[in-house]
């Protein structure tokens, strides 16, 4: 088993100025039991605690990492910028570059503002729907994150067409309320909004593969149906892809499933592993923000130097033939090692998986939504994740999250995994 005792000591000293220790909440194991770990590297597929422990990391900084951890070219590329001045706080060539590229990959973004966060990219998007519409509601779904921004921190009230609550304190009840939740792949529960509040809806929000209450795919027919009802109603649809951007594909889930939404926010991927987020749409749509419209948005690191680096020689690296196939591969491999030592161990469970992200649910079925995601035995999945921590595998510390492979994960590393998850379920 191995052992932690210098990220025990150093999260002693955090929790005494750090509120839980922890910078994000999911970090702090509370979800799966024990204390966190602190890492110090990482090279290629495997990560390397303070205490000099040698994990496979399956969660990749929840994503971004899809080329692996400190990859020669990205590093060498940093590098040269950081000696070149790491913020101005001004125009640079390379966000031109970087807007250039999204808009070239991305179908539905014809022009696109660069912010530091998927919160920032979300919150900015949905301001702007407003203010195309000239409304003030939207609809999201049940167990899709959006970003911490107030009015998206909801929970749906006692009706699928009531008013939704606000999910943490310090969120005034009016901000919520303006928050329309519905069942995920469940279009009857966005007619029966929409024939209420027809006139209020400025936007339908969704990740368009939900990646947030685990991986669940969209339903055959969700995603068309939700572009056909925005359409109707003169409301805009907006896809969360700050995850599956240029993880899916080189133009997201948009393009996978050939449904093209009105504004696209995206992050991670296009970072390389900094502080980034961005959101674009129709044109008609994003001259609306200033100076070019009255929309007002504005980030001193918005388009920092170093961040559009390390997303660009990303997303080049990204576009060399047959990535993509091999992502695909190792994400089916990896689908099939933790099904094949499930089965072999006779506990129940499914995988949902889409391309190089993933989810292991104790359940028989893959979930369809929240609330069957949440029936899957949660308890289970903690022992799961402590015993194939002690086996040198690293998931993510919740059974609500997605593991993610890399161009830097190998078969080797799948036959690894599916020997330590044999062993965890053994």
């Amino acid at each position: 088993m191995p052992a932690h005792f210098r990220s025990a000591e150093l999260f002693a000293r955090a929790v005494r100025v750090i509120p839980g220790g922890v910078n994000s909440p999911v970090r702090s194991f509370a979800a799966v039991g024990g204390r966190p770990i602190f890492f110090a590297r990482g090279a290629g597929s495997r990560i390397y605690d303070v205490d000099g422990n040698e994990y496979i990391d399956c969660v990749c900084s929840w994503g971004p990492l899809i080329l692996g951890h400190a990859h020669p070219l990205v590093v060498e590329r940093v590098q040269r910028v950081v000696e070149e001045g790491m913020t101005f706080g001004a125009c640079i060539e390379a966000e031109v570059e970087m807007a250039e590229l999204l808009t070239s990959a991305v179908p539905s973004v014809e022009m696109v503002r660069l912010v530091s966060s998927g919160t920032e990219a979300v919150m900015s998007a949905v301001r702007l729907a407003r203010a195309y519409t000239g409304r003030d509601d939207i609809i999201k779904f049940d167990g899709c994150y959006h970003g911490h921004s107030d009015g998206l921190l909801a929970r749906a009230g006692s009706g699928v067409a009531t008013l939704s609550l606000p999910d943490s304190p310090g969120v005034p009840p009016d901000y919520a309320a303006h928050t329309i939740i519905a069942p995920y792949n469940d279009l009857d529960a966005v007619r029966a909004i929409i024939e209420r509040r027809r006139d209020a809806i400025a936007a339908v929000i969704v990740e368009p593969v939900a990646a947030n209450m685990g991986v669940v795919a969209p339903a055959e027919g969700f995603l068309e149906g939700l572009r056909e009802i925005t359409t109707e109603i003169g409301a805009l649809l907006i896809f969360d892809e700050v995850i599956t951007g240029f993880r899916l594909g080189r133009s997201g889930a948009q393009g996978l499933y050939g449904v093209t939404p009105d504004l696209t926010t995206l992050g991670k991927i296009i970072g390389g592993g900094f502080p980034v987020g961005a959101y674009g749409g129709r044109r008609e749509i994003m001259q609306m923000i200033a100076p070019a419209g009255d929309v007002y948005q504005a980030g001193t690191l918005s388009g920092n130097p170093v961040a559009v680096a390390a997303g660009l020689e990303t997303l080049r690296l990204l576009g060399e033939p047959g990535v993509y196939e091999g992502l695909e591969r190792l994400g089916e491999a990896l689908e099939g090692a933790l099904s094949d030592a499930a089965t072999e161990a006779s506990v129940p469970s499914s995988v949902s998986r889409a391309g190089s992200m993933l989810t292991l649910f104790f359940a028989p079925q893959p979930p369809r939504d929240y609330v069957s995601a949440r029936s899957a035995a949660i308890n289970r999945y903690g022992a799961f994740f402590r015993a194939m921590l002690e086996h040198g595998v690293y998931l993510p510390p919740s059974q609500f999250e997605a593991l993610f492979v890399s161009t830097a994960h190998t078969a080797e590393d799948i036959q690894q995994i599916a020997q330590a998850a044999r062993a965890a379920l053994g």
